[in-house]
């Protein structure tokens, strides 16, 4: 293994990464139980010894790839562990076996490079969870800051105000608290803050992870890191809080927008779509880190963006979408669709179509 400059480790014996995977499958998978050395042998058909010996911290085995074969079916779906002895699914759904695909595809490489005596680098944009960093890499969330028109209505925003809460001076809350106790969850050695991105960050704070919640309106990281980045897209800005803006993409001499829509009820408009904007690009202060953005024309498509891989019920398949549709890509993006019903955002589907409205880079 080697380290970066600031001793954070860089790249990793791949078959010690490849055994942390199998244990990390068994012991946090998806199928949402932790799961025996014992039961998981049995599943598989193999003794308990060898599947520990595949597992070992120290000079593993590495598994035949009928065995990777089969723990990326195993781990596919949930249905697997329903009742006991655990099994392996025979036939899997459309979606499982997306699930399938991209996980074999990780292991089988993991065992390639191990083969091969490749390093493999840990700044990778891709794992298991878009949302896992690298451990004890720190990791800065900057949401926007509610204007000081905006602030006046609201109560308990004054900081001399004895009840004051900070929190209630940043717009996008409900996505806040959805996005900051998953990274916590998944990155517990990690040095997790918020940040406004009306106030200037510390130069540190630059330089880790960034993940960017809300708009160029309001969010000045946002603006500023958008102007550096690589990608086709653009949130246009809005000149009044009521103006209908969406995103434009500039790609092969076009410029294509993309608008949330609307609908007159009584005296007011409503939201019944908005747009989201999920990108990640390599951070260009420190290119062994990264910048994720999580945006919307409006909140509820900010919103749909971070659920986009928090809700439990979609958070495996979208992973796997994007984890398959940009693998070798560190700078992707993609706009979707997201659906509002009574005020509520219905958690957007990679793999369905119907809810995608661009994505880069193309397919070939």
């Amino acid at each position: 293994m080697t380290e970066d400059g600031d001793g954070v480790p860089s790249a990793e014996d791949p078959a010690l990464r490849l055994a942390g995977r199998l244990r990390s499958l068994r012991t946090t998978s998806q199928t949402g139980k932790a799961i025996a050395q014992r039961q998981l042998a049995e599943a598989l058909g193999v003794s308990v010894p060898l599947l520990s010996s595949w597992e070992r911290r120290h000079d593993p085995v590495l598994p035949p790839e009928h065995r990777l074969a089969a723990y990326a079916t195993f781990f596919a779906t949930a249905r697997s562990v329903e009742r006991q002895p655990f099994r392996i699914i025979a036939q899997l759904t459309c979606d499982e076996q997306a699930v399938r695909d991209s996980l074999l595809a990780e292991l089988t490489g993991l065992r390639e490079s191990a083969e091969r005596g490749i390093p493999i680098e840990v700044a990778s944009p891709f794992a298991d969870d878009l949302w896992r960093f690298p451990a004890t890499q720190d990791i800065t969330i900057v949401c926007a800051e509610l204007p000081d028109r905006l602030l006046t209505q609201r109560p308990f925003t004054d900081p001399e105000d004895p009840d004051y809460a900070e929190l209630y001076r940043y717009s996008d809350l409900d996505s806040l608290l959805e996005l900051h106790g998953h990274i916590r969850a998944l990155n517990p050695s990690s040095n997790v803050q918020v940040r406004s991105g009306a106030s200037s960050l510390e130069p540190d704070r630059y330089t880790g992870h960034l993940v960017l919640l809300g708009g160029v309106d309001w969010n000045q990281v946002t603006a500023g890191v958008l102007h550096r980045a690589d990608l086709p897209v653009r949130q246009q800005n809005r000149a009044e809080d009521s103006d209908v803006t969406g995103f434009e993409v500039a790609e092969r001499g076009a410029l294509t927008t993309f608008r949330p829509v609307l609908r007159n009820q009584g005296y007011r408009k409503v939201i019944v779509e908005d747009v989201a904007h999920f990108g990640r690009v390599s951070n260009p202060f420190n290119l062994k880190r990264t910048i994720t953005i999580c945006n919307g024309a409006h909140s509820r498509g900010v919103l749909g963006a971070v659920r986009a891989l928090t809700d439990a019920r979609f958070r495996d398949r979208n992973n796997a979408y994007v984890r398959s549709r940009f693998a070798g890509s560190d700078t992707f993006s993609i706009l979707s669709r997201v659906q509002v019903l009574q005020g509520s955002v219905v958690t957007p589907d990679r793999t369905d179509p119907d809810h995608l409205l661009h994505e880069w880079p193309v397919r070939d």
